[in-house]
């Protein structure tokens, strides 16, 4: 090109993932392993079996640091671990952070020592990571039932969303709406009521998909209540919507969110004040004997329960799928810890991953010796043939 030899290369590193000529990472992940070893290497320095930093902050330092740079890029090249050689290469580095943060002999097991720390294989966290982002990003048509982000180009401008929050206990010649939400464990609601001529009025209810969260049915009652109220045949056009979801306000005001819900709110809001409407988010306090909120809140419960109402809302947000992406890594987790030979003394401590994940515990020397069986005991030291008797 223009007189000049374009050289081949065997590697090339594109957005800090190497791609090799057979794309299969290895270089990636050989990459990856010694920057970590070198920066487990120096807080090797600092974190020692009986001083230096402690286990809370190597844990700290492992899952803000480490565990990123792990994961980066996770999705691209998660199927690279299929291969055990690869996958051995980073638990090695997850190793030597775990010995580190438990405070263990490198005798330890390393299904051991991630029971112990709490921390996920790493294989099991790649994998995690990469499932994530297939279902919440990718380009299947799985995707379609959790709540992305709406595209920049359907994105309302941030000067045209100034919305009037109040607190004031009633806005003069406005319609009052009060609007609630409710999730239990087996079903999502919103309700709705209106204050019209001195009497609260029911409008029809939303039912939720069970794995929509209370905010989403807050939500959705908000973009419910404004509907409403733009097909209401009316001469007063002003209105204010009483939620006593402060989350739903702050979303709605902050310009970096744009959740399906959220957006159709603003898109709702500005086009309602185009055409004369004066609308007011009011925040009221819940369960303090306020009517209109206690019948919203009836009503949720209400909508909830009835099977026989059509979904009005289906799409999970990511915090729902990361969280049932984690239980689904704690049961593999969990049966690779059964199924594994080794770490027999810690079974008989911590037999179960997720009762584990549940304990706070302060690793310390002694402990680790104690539950792992590998420390400064007679039957330790006997068990390498240091001394002949472990009595």
């Amino acid at each position: 090109m223009n007189n000049r030899i374009i050289p081949q290369v065997k590697r090339l590193k594109y957005l800090g993932i190497i791609f090799d000529c057979k794309l299969t990472f290895k270089e990636h992940i050989n990459y990856t392993a010694e920057k970590c070893t070198k920066l487990i290497f120096s807080l090797s320095k600092s974190a020692k079996l009986n001083w230096g930093l402690s286990h809370k902050a190597l844990k700290t330092i492992y899952i803000g640091g480490i565990l990123p740079l792990l994961l980066y890029g996770a999705p691209v090249w998660s199927k690279a671990m299929e291969k055990e050689s690869y996958k051995y290469k980073l638990i090695s580095v997850q190793r030597l952070i775990n010995i580190k943060m438990a405070k263990a002999y490198r005798t330890v097991s390393n299904e051991a020592l991630c029971v112990l720390t709490g921390m996920a294989p790493i294989d099991i966290k790649i994998e995690e990571a990469a499932k994530l982002y297939r279902l919440t990003r990718g380009s299947t048509k799985d995707n379609e039932q959790f709540d992305r982000d709406t595209d920049v180009k359907h994105w309302q401008h941030p000067a045209e969303t100034n919305i009037r929050v109040t607190e004031e206990n009633y806005v003069e010649n406005s319609i009052q709406i009060f609007t609630d939400g409710s999730k239990s464990e087996k079903e999502v609601g919103s309700g709705i009521v209106t204050l019209e001529a001195g009497r609260h009025i029911k409008i029809p209810q939303c039912r939720l998909n069970i794995r929509c969260t209370n905010n989403q049915a807050e939500q959705l009652a908000t973009l419910k209540a404004l509907e409403y109220i733009e097909n209401k045949q009316t001469t007063n056009k002003t209105a204010t919507i009483c939620t006593d979801s402060q989350i739903t306000v702050e979303k709605i005001r902050n310009s970096n969110i744009h959740t399906c819900i959220i957006e159709e709110i603003r898109r709702k809001l500005i086009g309602m004040k185009n055409t004369g409407w004066n609308i007011t988010l009011r925040w009221v306090k819940a369960h303090v004997g306020i009517k209109g909120n206690e019948l919203a809140d009836t009503l949720a419960k209400k909508a909830a329960k009835d099977e026989t109402m059509i979904e009005s809302y289906k799409k999970v947000p990511k915090s729902v799928v990361a969280r049932e992406l984690e239980e689904e890594s704690i049961r593999k987790w969990q049966r690779e810890w059964t199924q594994t030979t080794k770490g027999k003394a810690m079974k008989d401590f911590f037999p179960d991953v997720a009762e584990r994940l549940k304990m706070k515990i302060n690793l310390t020397q002694n402990l680790t010796a104690i539950v792992t069986g590998h420390g400064k005991t007679r039957a330790y030291l006997q068990r390498f043939k240091i001394i002949e008797n472990a009595t």
